[in-house]
Parts: C-alpha cells; sequence; structure tokens
C-alpha cells in the first residue's frame, strides 16, 4: 500500500492550470460518437473515467472494461444499445459489480434495447445488443442519479421517435442535467425542457463541429478548501481555464466558499471565454453553514471537511446519491472524520450535521480512500490543520485530477512517500 505524508507550506502563492471538466469531456465524446464524426474534442480530460470511454469508443472490443467509472458504465450502457449490428459485454472492477444500474437498464428496455445481465440481476456486467430504437414517451424518477437521465438524454436524437422523458417525483442534480442538454445543443441536438417534469428530444441528428472543453469546477473546489483552511490573507491561488457563467454545476463552489471567507475575482467574465480565477482569504465566515447539496452532491466532502476544520458546525441535506458512488460517501466521511476528532451525525441517508462534537483523534492519522478520488482530494488540503496527516492510497485521484499530487508539490507542499 502506498502512503503520502502530507505537509502544508507557509504560504500559498501559486498558478495553477486545471485539468479540463470530466463531466464536459465525458458528454462530448460521447455525443461526437453519436455524430460520427472525425474531429475529437479539444482540451479533453486526461482523467481515468475520460480514458476508459476514449478506449472503448476508439478499441471497440467486445469486452469493455471501464475500470470504476460509473459515468461510463452509465452512458456507455445508453450508447452501445444504439450502435446497430455491434454486441459487447460492459463491465468494470469489484465495486463496479456491485453499484446498481437497473433503473438505466429497465428505461432502455422500455424503448426496446436488448440488455441482459451477465452476473447479478440489476448490477453490471451487461450484455448488450446495438440496435435502432424507436423513442418516444419513458417515465423515469427523478431522483434517481443524473447520469441515468443524461444516458438516456444523449441517446435521444438518435431514437426514430425522438425522446419524450417524464421524470417524476422531486428532481435532483438538476444542474447535470442541464448540462446535457446544453452539450446536447452545442452539437446541433434541438432538447430542452418542456414542462417542470418533461424533457423533449426531437429526432435530428447530432452534427460534427470543433469544440473545446473548459477546466473543471470540481477539481477548483480543492484549491478553495485550501485557500480557507490555510487563513492568511496573503495567500493567493489563480487557477486557468474557468469560465464565469459556466454550465457546471459545481460552479457554484465560489458562492458557497464565499461563505467561508474565500472571495473570487475573474480576469474576464466574457461569455464561453476561459479566464484565470484569482482566490483570496478574506478571514470572515459564517458561524455555521447549512446548504442542500442536492445539486452538486460531489461537493459535499470537500466542505465536510473544510468547515469541521474550520470549526463551523454544518448541516448538509441532499445527500443521498452519496451511498452509490465509489464508495458509501457518507458512512465513509464518518469514519475518517472521526479519526480527525469530528463526530458527525447522518439522517435518513441524506443528510450530514456536524454539531460541534469532538472526540479524541487519533495519534497517527492516515486517512483511507476506499477507491475513491473525491476522499483523497478532500481530506489533502486538511494537511494545514493536521500536522503529520497521511494519505492511503493516493493514486486513486488518476479518477478526476491524474496530476493533483505534482500540483500540489509545486505550490509549495511535502509529500513523504511511505510504500
Amino acid at each position: 500500500m502506498t502512503q503520502y505524508e502530507i505537509k502544508a507550506p507557509q504560504l500559498l502563492n501559486q498558478t495553477i492550470k486545471l485539468p479540463a471538466s470530466k463531466s464536459i469531456s465525458n458528454r462530448a465524446l460521447i455525443i461526437h460518437a453519436l455524430s460520427e464524426g472525425s474531429i475529437l474534442p479539444d482540451n479533453l480530460s486526461d482523467c481515468d473515467d475520460t480514458e476508459v470511454i476514449i478506449d472503448a469508443l476508439h478499441n471497440k472490443p467486445y469486452e469493455m472494461n471501464i475500470k470504476a467509472a460509473g459515468t461510463a458504465m452509465r452512458f456507455m450502457t445508453s450508447f452501445l444499445s444504439v450502435k446497430k449490428g455491434e454486441e459487447h459485454v460492459l463491465t468494470g472492477t469489484e465495486r463496479m459489480k456491485h453499484r446498481p444500474i437497473g433503473v438505466l437498464v429497465d428505461a432502455l428496455r422500455q424503448l426496446g434495447a436488448d440488455i441482459s445481465y451477465t452476473g447479478e440481476e440489476g448490477f453490471p456486467p451487461l450484455r448488450i445488443k446495438g440496435q435502432q430504437l424507436k423513442g418516444g414517451l419513458l417515465e423515469v424518477p427523478g431522483n434517481i442519479s443524473s447520469q441515468y437521465i443524461s444516458a438516456l438524454l444523449m441517446i435521444g436524437p438518435t431514437l426514430s421517435d425522438g425522446l419524450t422523458l417524464r421524470l417524476t417525483g422531486k428532481i435532483i442534480s438538476r444542474p447535470y442535467i442541464d448540462l446535457t442538454l446544453w452539450t446536447m445543443r452545442e452539437f446541433g441536438a434541438e432538447a430542452d425542457w418542456s414542462s417542470y417534469e418533461t424533457i423533449t428530444v426531437q429526432p435530428k441528428p447530432y452534427r460534427e463541429r470543433t469544440y473545446y472543453i473548459e477546466n473543471d469546477w470540481s477539481a477548483a473546489s480543492y484549491w478553495y478548501e485550501m485557500v480557507a483552511l490555510s487563513k492568511n490573507r496573503d495567500n493567493v491561488v489563480r487557477l486557468e481555464g474557468l469560465m464565469d457563467g459556466s454550465k457546471q454545476g459545481d460552479s457554484s463552489v465560489r458562492y458557497i466558499f464565499s461563505l467561508l471567507g474565500v472571495k473570487t475575482t475573474f480576469e474576464t467574465t466574457e461569455e464561453g471565454v476561459p479566464t484565470t480565477v484569482t482566490l483570496r482569504n478574506t478571514l470572515h465566515t459564517v458561524p455555521r453553514l447549512e446548504y442542500d447539496f442536492v445539486n452538486s452532491p460531489d461537493l459535499a466532502q470537500t466542505f465536510v471537511v473544510c468547515c469541521a476544520l474550520m470549526n463551523v458546525p454544518f448541516h448538509f441535506r441532499g445527500l443521498s446519491t452519496l451511498k452509490i458512488k465509489e464508495t458509501d460517501r457518507i458512512e465513509a466521511l464518518k469514519c475518517e472524520m472521526r479519526k480527525l476528532g469530528y463526530v458527525l451525525r447522518d439522517v435518513n441517508d441524506s443528510e450530514l450535521i456536524w454539531d460541534g462534537e469532538r472526540c479524541a483523534p487519533q495519534e497517527e492519522i492516515a486517512i483511507d480512500t476506499y477507491e475513491d478520488h473525491r476522499m483523497a482530494l478532500a481530506f489533502a488540503p486538511a494537511a494545514f490543520v493536521v500536522d503529520g496527516l497521511r494519505i492511503n492510497n493516493p493514486q486513486v485521484v488518476s479518477k478526476s485530477y491524474p496530476h493533483f499530487w505534482e500540483d500540489i508539490k509545486t505550490a509549495g507542499f511535502e509529500l513523504c512517500n511511505f510504500c
């Protein structure tokens, strides 16, 4: 097992080129393939999740192993369903074989897809025989993973009758759905909300085009966390390649972190133009933070760690999807935060609360990452507060931010490698 011990610098003054957006890259790749174009999107993410999609689309092996990439599993399931004349088995890691996919498979089967389970019912691996699907009206719960909904939407333009998707009940992660619709329209699709709960996709083929992918606001969140935890007005971090008015749901990070004292300044606010964002700490924070992460659940780990270490009690809602991520993130956060001396409570498998309760921290703190990139990324900035902090299996960051450790070393962090 690899382990890093992390020592934070006294001063942060660094310009960082963030990775490209994984969310946009994965959507653009699927849509590009459905357009049958030859011009790959520019500035694609180099993370594991995107690389497995690139490999599957380029090499087209009979058995496609997408490893631990949940997005790839959902998106490729839909994509392969409409690839007429092709047959593939879609599989992944042992953890992936225990991540549910039945809701998506059932929905695709209603559209006429030929999908069967090769193992446990409701879970990968899947055997998929592609064919022309008719489409039409489809109802799915609105509180499922937005990746299921996005997977269905992206194949909509290829369906003979298009797709009318009606979402029932509470709709979660709406910004991710909007990101999918926006990316689809960038490639010529006619797809939009026709009512609060209904999305209509016309049977109009995608068109090929050149396409540039902006950098990742999710990755930016860890630098915001560093600035917040450093508690130094002189610290400054500049993040390259972000856009004001971004369609990425996690761009909300700049608003939430303003409540924890981090000020964001854009070099330019021209729409659609990548720019440099400067972060500074004002040292002004709210006494308590309540927030509903239903639209941006991937930010939850960052704020759980950051708020507790800043001694800001919190009540976070909208976390139901954290149970079915790379790991059960709610339980993982409770366990690892206890190592640091913070006692978290969860409610209804969808809320996390810290009311200031403390316990004795471990003497030698080593954070387990549970094969979950965001556990490593969210806990690394804790080095500003926790002396001798260690991260187990730190290489998991390659899933979304492959050069994270190189970036923080450039920013002055010291990493001691234990094997």
